[in-house]
């Protein structure tokens, strides 16, 4: 047996094992790292955070991105280029964290690496005969596993895809093993640059679950915010929302959209929730000179009726269920409270009450499919059609 081989079954037979799990969204704002212990896997799968950090990146790191993300045209030497880049930054931020946890690289086990997402692009997207479900996350997994000394898992997506899925929202495998509990009804809302949500059922009937993506949470807000202040990189609190007014003939223009009638479950991305989109919808309002905190106002409700529209449509005939938030989104007050407004009675908490750091979540999720990879099995979730493939997702790539 080849030595990587055994110590990745020395791996799955452990008692304890320790995972990284890491999540760079598409907000580009920095870098979640979750220490995470796990025994047992599948529905047995028993959870510790033993660290969690935000690393912000540095504006270099962000320009950089940016000048490849959601962009149809780019510069191929440049998207080559950073490929291994990234990785090699997200590595050298990994390493000094382990030295200030006081972490030797040896005690961890595998590092569950999510990259950074470049272009979503799913068949109702992209309308290209002949062409399937793509998406594409860069920073590579070998690079990371030299650059560290740890065992990485990378790439999840691609399998999800492979198997029939859109390659999101994988978050429904972590949330199903996780936070499932008998007896409640949980909808668990990640609200980062795009909105997505798992249902949950009380009964623990896996059948029943359902994810999907809702439409723009952050991503709309975020870009405006940067293009219109420098050096300010989102909407803090809704502040400068509570300053403005909602424009009613705006609002309707960016519901207006083929994708909120769509059949769930689907997915999207910034590729068609940006800038673009918003100034179209403007030209079709009929709108020259809305104010800065009028369009940042009118783009807040539209993100909390895009995940209200959602989790009305997908809970017709529910009469009982608690919201979990989790994601920078849920940080907004304002987008919380006409999400509160419009759900009059749901109960909305968020998952810290569930033992997990809300903001630490997709970071975990990515962790626990790293230890289904190496010792879990393929759960089988939801019905035929609702494009949850069971598959064990990620490729692994070995120190040396």
């Amino acid at each position: 047996m080849h030595p990587h081989i055994h110590k990745l079954h020395t791996i799955a037979n452990k008692k304890y094992r320790r995972i990284i799990g890491l999540m760079s969204g598409t907000s580009v704002d920095g870098l979640d790292i979750a220490v995470c212990g796990f025994s047992g896997s599948g529905m047995e799968t028993n959870l510790t955070v033993e660290h969690f950090i935000t690393v912000p990146y540095d504006q270099q790191f962000k320009e950089y991105v940016k000048s490849v993300f959601s962009i149809k045209q780019v510069d191929l030497e440049k998207l080559c280029l950073l490929n291994p880049w990234i990785a090699l930054h997200q590595s050298a931020i990994i390493n000094q964290c382990l030295q200030d946890w006081k972490i030797s690289k040896e005690d961890i086990d595998i590092i569950a690496s999510h990259g950074q997402t470049i272009y979503h692009s799913p068949v109702a997207l992209h309308k290209q005969p002949g062409f399937g479900n793509a998406t594409l996350q860069i920073g590579d997994g070998d690079h990371m596993a030299v650059a560290t000394g740890i065992i990485t898992i990378s790439d999840f997506r691609q399998k999800h895809i492979a198997a029939g899925g859109e390659g999101a929202p994988l978050a429904v495998y972590g949330d199903y093993l996780i936070f499932s509990k008998k007896g409640e009804n949980r909808i668990m809302l990640n609200m980062g640059g795009i909105g997505n949500f798992t249902f949950l059922s009380g009964d623990l009937d896996s059948t029943k679950v359902f994810s999907t993506d809702t439409g723009p949470c952050n991503t709309m807000m975020d870009t405006f915010i940067q293009k219109h202040f420098s050096g300010k990189y989102f909407d803090q609190d809704g502040a400068i929302a509570r300053q403005g007014t909602i424009n009613e003939s705006l609002l309707k223009e960016l519901m207006n959209h083929s994708f909120f009638s769509q059949t769930f479950p689907k997915t999207t991305g910034p590729e068609l929730f940006n800038l673009v989109y918003l100034n179209e919808a403007m030209q079709k309002a009929e709108l020259t000179d809305l104010s800065v905190p009028d369009t940042i106002a009118t783009l807040n409700r539209f993100s909390a009726l895009t995940i209200v529209e959602a989790i009305k449509k997908a809970s017709v005939g529910l009469t009982d269920f608690t919201l979990y938030a989790s994601g920078g989104g849920m940080h907004n007050t304002l987008m919380m409270q006409h999400i509160q407004n419009e759900l009059p009675g749901v109960e909305i908490k968020n998952t810290n009450s569930l033992g997990v750091n809300p903001d630490s979540k997709e970071a975990v999720l990515f962790a626990i499919l790293a230890n289904e990879c190496i010792c879990g099995g393929k759960a089988s979730l939801g019905k035929n059609g609702t494009s949850i493939p069971a598959v064990t997702m990620g490729k692994i790539s070995f120190p040396d």
